[in-house]
């Protein structure tokens, strides 16, 4: 079994030389801006950007509308609510004199008989 060989520091250095002149040479194949493929591509994250904003919009939009619904609906609900709790009451005075008339019917009954 061979044991490991340990990179000296000469090799170190003509790896990292290597690795530097390897970024160099890829940067300048790079092309330039005026290129009609990088326009083509600059374009393309642009328009992709608009319409991931225009999207997040709509559903800002969406939920506002959303929210607004759901509140004119709470407020629906509560006032006719308050409404039904106005009927009950109502209903209950009417029953309360209606019962009490009943009653005084029948007192004035007893005491025509007497």
């Amino acid at each position: 079994m061979r044991s490991f060989k340990e990179k000296g520091f000469n090799e170190r250095l003509e790896s990292a030389a290597k690795a530097k002149e390897a970024a160099l040479r890829k940067f300048a194949e790079r092309k330039a801006e005026d290129d009609p493929a990088v326009a083509a591509r600059k374009a393309a994250r642009l328009d992709a950007a608009k319409a991931r904003e225009a999207r997040a919009a709509e559903r800002e939009a969406k939920k506002l509308e959303e929210k607004a619904r759901l509140a004119e609906e709470k407020a629906k609900k509560a006032a006719e609510a308050e409404l039904e709790a106005a009927k009950a009451v109502e209903r209950q005075a009417a029953l309360a004199g209606e019962q009490k008339a009943a009653r005084d019917a029948r007192y004035a009954a007893r005491k025509a008989k007497k």
